[in-house]
């Protein structure tokens, strides 16, 4: 087989799968449905190991499939860019979303429960949802693989299309109909960012070709943008990576990402670990050309990506549903990623990526699995003890906090401490402020790991008696989403189909922190990622890399790691040693805790000023722009218009021919006035 026809099918397999199990799920079943799709996606899995051996063998291809538009030299194309960063990421996707589609079997078994009895919604849900994630995993495979900003921008929107459907998949819950839009609207801001960046890339590169305008960009860093005077190459990174805020859920446009969670869990890992987050991510390492080029922009970065880092991880101490928890423990980080590309990391926001799509999929996974035990419960104040009855899944979780928190030797300490490392010795303005931020984030990181561990599996089981408490959020819905038994429960350990991908998750978690040395210091990415020779912070650390063991060894005596522990220790003498003081605690600080609660006031704010200011804008368009302008002047006042010269006509409609005759002789003299008069 030839590889292009390889390349071909790796996203093509997804699709077709998408399209059965979409088109027939009547005809096929639910068990056509989640085997078509789980076959194709492991069939783009084993074909990309066969690209990662072919791209490892030296070979690489770049060039079109398909030309689809041409206007004024202006060529829009499908087209395929397969080297060492398209391998990785081909790899991560495909296994994570092939562990996602098993784990999916067990945890939509019973889906019909979710759906009112009288809703038609839920009919054939099941398959629907197995042709959602199969179509997800399609276009994040074609966003992964182009080679030009048409695709890119193609597969951006496929992915946030697709993530607005599985977010609200259980369309009769209010909550996820809101949180569906918020995610919906919130992309909107970032992709208008996104798009102004690659209009200027087409207006001055005049090509939408990755190489082509890679090849360009030293002369697009001598020019200025026409309308501002900004330095071009400045404004073009900037817009591109705001467009990778939204994506990747970064501060300011990070507030979709939480609410996010009101979709089944299967696909919160999918979103989570190995796909839409880790777009953004992605795209500005395959940028790094540009963005080598504007030190602006790499400040802008690396100060954006530490301010994420620490604030989200600071509101993780606080939630109590234990999807959530993860779900602000993925921001903090992508928020470690994005400093290291803020820093010239690539390599190293590269690494962290592969590593946490394995441990954060083994968490999210995990939260599932629990809340399959606990009846669809979520709420960790409603758990406790669960070790016993979940020893699998306990273990799981538990190599899952362990790689989150960053202590060796698990995969999180690796790519973790190597971009805590790489941004102290960064030299664009912010990169000290970012230093601190990251170094922070690290204790915070180590506690609220191990308080998600202790609070859910250690400690009384607090399953077994009705909730003492009724939480609401701002909206007025049940803090975790109306789910949940709200009752005494009997947990059991979760079937082998969930169990399985969690161990299989839980290997990489391990072990792929492992392979540092290559892929950080061994020129693994090649050609692949451009680091500007004024930027040598990963030079420098490759000289004092020394292998695996050397690194572990040293990183029991650096400050991350003690930070980590001291965190992971914090939240064993809070929630094991002493349950009583988080209580007490949380009642001392006051204004500080309800800031967190209320995660600074983001949701409240947005609601007041845009969508309030929304409202405002559009009641003054309905009453001023419809009713005054087009029901007053346009419609009603041509009708007025109309009858006041039917009006006025009808006085001189008498019957009289004394009356027609003089208004005839009027009008003649009229008329000749006229005529005289122009001449």
């Amino acid at each position: 087989m030839e590889m292009k026809t390889i390349y071909l099918l790796i996203p093509l397999m997804p699709l077709f799968g998408a399209i059965i199990a979409g088109f027939f799920s009547r005809a096929i079943g639910r068990a056509g449905a989640h085997s078509v799709t789980i076959l194709g996606v492991l069939v783009s899995f084993l074909l990309s190991l066969l690209v990662l051996k072919d791209v490892l063998a030296g070979n690489t291809f770049n060039g079109p499939v398909y030309t689809w538009l041409e206007s004024g030299g202006l060529k829009m194309e499908v087209g395929f860019l397969i080297d060492r960063l398209t391998a990785v990421m081909l790899v991560v996707v495909t296994f994570v979303s092939l562990m996602v589609h098993v784990y999916t079997i067990g945890y939509m078994a019973h889906d019909e429960d979710n759906w009112p009895a009288d809703s038609k919604a839920g009919t054939h849900s099941y398959q629907r949802f197995f042709s959602y994630i199969s179509l997800f995993t399609f276009s994040m495979l074609m966003l992964v693989m182009s080679n030009n900003f048409v695709q890119l921008f193609f597969g951006w929107e496929a992915v946030g299309l697709v993530s607005y459907l599985l977010i609200g998949f259980w369309s009769t819950r209010p909550t996820a109909i809101y949180a569906n839009l918020k995610a919906f609207l919130v992309n909107r801001v970032g992709d208008f960012g996104f798009l102004m960046g690659i209009g200027l890339v087409a207006a001055y590169a005049g090509s939408l070709d990755y190489a082509t305008v890679f090849g360009k960009s030293k002369e697009l860093a001598t020019m200025t943008e026409a309308v501002t005077g900004w330095p071009l190459i400045t404004a073009i990174c900037i817009g591109l990576f705001i467009g990778a805020m939204g994506k990747s859920a970064q501060f300011p446009l990070h507030v979709w990402l939480p609410d996010s969670m009101e979709g089944p869990t299967p696909i919160s890992a999918l979103i989570h670990a190995a796909t839409m987050v880790t777009a953004g991510i992605f795209m500005v390492s395959r940028m790094s050309p540009l963005f080598e080029l504007s030190e602006t922009a790499l400040s802008f970065v690396i100060v954006i990506g530490s301010i994420t880092a620490l604030f989200m991880a600071l509101i993780a101490i606080v939630q109590t549903d234990i999807k959530r928890v993860v779900a602000y423990s993925t921001l903090s980080q992508l928020g470690y990623m994005t400093a290291a590309l803020g820093a010239s990391a690539y390599s190293a926001a590269i690494f962290h990526l592969m590593t946490h799509a394995f441990f954060k999929a083994v968490l999210f996974l995990g939260a599932g699995s629990v809340i399959i035990a606990m009846h669809h419960e979520q709420d960790m104040r409603r758990m406790g003890g669960l070790r016993k009855y979940m020893p699998v899944t306990f273990a799981t979780v538990l190599i899952g906090a362990i790689a989150n928190a960053g202590l060796p030797p698990f995969a999180g300490f690796f790519s973790k401490d190597s971009i805590i490392e790489a941004v102290q010795l960064a030299h664009v303005p912010g990169a000290g402020f970012a230093y601190a931020a990251l170094l922070a984030g690290v204790f915070v990181g180590g506690f609220y790991s191990f308080r998600l561990v202790f609070f859910t599996f250690f400690g009384e089981e607090r399953f077994r008696h009705a909730p003492a408490h009724d939480t609401h959020d701002a909206h007025g819905h049940d803090d975790h989403g109306d789910h949940g038994h709200h009752g005494p429960v009997e947990p059991h350990e979760s079937p082998k189909v969930v169990t399985v991908p969690l161990i299989l998750l839980a290997i990489p978690a391990i072990a792929s922190g492992w392979l540092i040395g290559p892929m950080l210091f061994g020129g693994y990415f090649g050609d692949a990622i451009f680091i500007s020779q004024e930027h040598h912070g990963m030079a420098h650390m490759q000289e004092e890399f020394h292998g695996v063991i050397p690194m572990i060894l040293h990183g029991l005596t650096s400050v991350p790691f003690w930070l980590a522990l001291a965190g992971a220790g914090t939240a064993w003498f809070l929630y094991i040693a002493r349950p009583e003081l988080p209580g007490i605690i949380k009642a001392k600080a006051g204004v500080l805790s309800t800031i967190l609660e209320k995660k600074y006031g983001f949701d409240e704010f947005n609601e007041w000023f845009f969508a309030g200011g929304a409202r405002l804008v559009g009641r003054g368009l309905w009453k001023g722009g419809d009713q005054v302008l087009i029901d007053g002047v346009a419609v009603n006042g041509s009708a007025r218009v109309v009858g006041w010269v039917a009006a006025v006509v009808r006085l001189f409609q008498t019957g009289h021919i004394y009356q027609y005759a003089f208004s005839m002789i009027i009008g003649v003299f009229v008329l000749l006035t006229l005529w005289f008069n122009r001449v």
